[in-house]
Parts: C-alpha cells; structure tokens; sequence
C-alpha cells in the first residue's frame, strides 16, 4: 500500500486462534487504515468471523497482538476494548428481542456515563433510522429482519465507535433492504467511521471495500484494493460466481 494513506488505526499481528486443538487462525496478520472500508473474504469455516471475535476480545488467542491506536489490546477485556472506540456488530444481530428498541439502544451506550451525550447519541440514530423512532417502544422481536440489522447497528453507534467491526450486515435480509444496508455502510464511512465488513455477498463487500483480504482456512491468501481484488481471476471464481 502507498506511503501516502493514512496510518493503520488497527494491526493484527501472526494472530493464532484454536477452538480445542483445531486452529481457526494461522499466523493471520493485516492491517486497517482511518477512514478506510476494509473487508475480509472467505468461504465457510474460514476464519472470518473468528477474526473478529479475537480482535475484539470475546475469543483469546494463543499468540499474535493486536494493536488498536498503538496499543496493545490482545489481552483487554471486551468492555475496555468497546471503550476504546472499538465495536463489534455480531453475525445474526444478536438484538434482546424481549427489550424495547430505545432499551436495546440504551444498552449500545452503556460505557457512556453521561444522560446528555446518550440522549444525543439516541437522537443521532433516531436521525439516521426514523423508523426506528417509531418503533421506540414495540419488543426487538416484533421488527423486521431490516429492521433488526438497522436496531443492531443503532446499538453499535451508542458506543460511538471509532472502527466498527460488522460481521455479515447483509445475512437473512431481503435484497431490496440489503440495498439500504449497503448505503448505511458508506455513509457511515464518508462521516468518518472506519469499517472492517466480513461479508458473504463479495459483490457488495467489494463494491464498498478500499482494501480487502482473502482468507482461506485460517490463512489470508491473497490482498489488494477492492477493486483490483473485484477483477483478480481467482476471487471471481471463488467468490463473484465468474
């Protein structure tokens, strides 16, 4: 990558996670730069979501660091890694269906200690997604799936995140919604927020991606701009259906 970008807000260093004494995660190391969009590809059981979990402490590794600003967070628990600006959209959402969307939204917020900043990070998302605002009150359950992905981002915005780590943002939604999710995604970037995207749908992720990386059982195989991997020959075969 060029001297000219912007330095890595994020480095994952020979990074090796193990469920039992299966690895997930090989020696994976990369980078993610400020402001970018940066997305990992793979199939199934490759390690993806995986990654994430370990940057972002729900899972240890067994070697590797990983640096968020400089520092070394390998070893933080995962509320002092939120707390640092470092947020983790789960694959399948993982909403509290039996709370309301505003107590979801509350939860989002819970490092936050001030009543005014919460109510303005509310406000911001209520802005963002109207229709959550009218829904403020009904059960997380009782939303669409769109819904539940936007009530699932709102969440992660109260932690007023500084990179946001979205694992499969696009799963079990219909294609038009995908659509709205996909312009989520890029306007939370032009605003400032840096995004590392695991994503099933490669198309959509490398529409949004400046960089992404290839993993293949543990191991990146292959990087580039997202645009050089959206015309690379084994990507297009692997993963675009060429």
């Amino acid at each position: 990558m060029s001297s000219s970008l912007p330095e890595p807000i994020l480095k994952v260093e020979n990074l090796e996670t193990y469920y039992g004494k299966v690895a997930a995660l090989k020696s994976v190391s990369f980078e993610v730069r400020e402001r970018q969009i940066v997305t990992l590809l793979g199939s199934n059981g490759a390690g993806k979501s995986t990654t994430l979990k370990t940057i972002s402490g729900l899972i240890r590794p067994s070697a590797g660091r990983v640096f968020f600003y400089g520092e070394d967070i390998t070893n933080l628990q995962a509320h002092e890694i939120v707390a640092r600006g470092l947020v983790h959209l789960p694959e399948g959402r993982h909403i509290f269906k039996d709370l309301t969307v505003m107590e979801n939204l509350e939860l989002g917020a819970y490092t936050c200690k001030d009543k005014n900043e919460r109510r303005r990070r509310a406000r911001a998302v209520f802005e963002r997604f109207p229709i959550l605002e009218k829904r403020a009150r009904q059960h997380g359950g009782t939303l669409s799936g769109g819904e539940q992905q936007m009530l699932a981002i709102g969440r992660g915005l109260m932690a007023a995140p500084k990179l946001l780590l979205m694992d499969e943002p696009s799963m079990g939604i219909a294609p038009l919604i995908v659509r709205d999710i996909t312009n989520i995604i890029k306007s939370l970037n032009q605003e400032g927020t840096t995004i590392l995207l695991v994503e099933q749908n490669a198309k959509m992720a490398l529409g949004l991606a400046d960089y992404g990386y290839v993993l293949d059982t543990g191991n990146i195989v292959l990087e580039g701009p997202g645009e050089e991997l959206r015309n690379d020959e084994m990507v297009v075969k692997a993963y675009l259906g060429g």
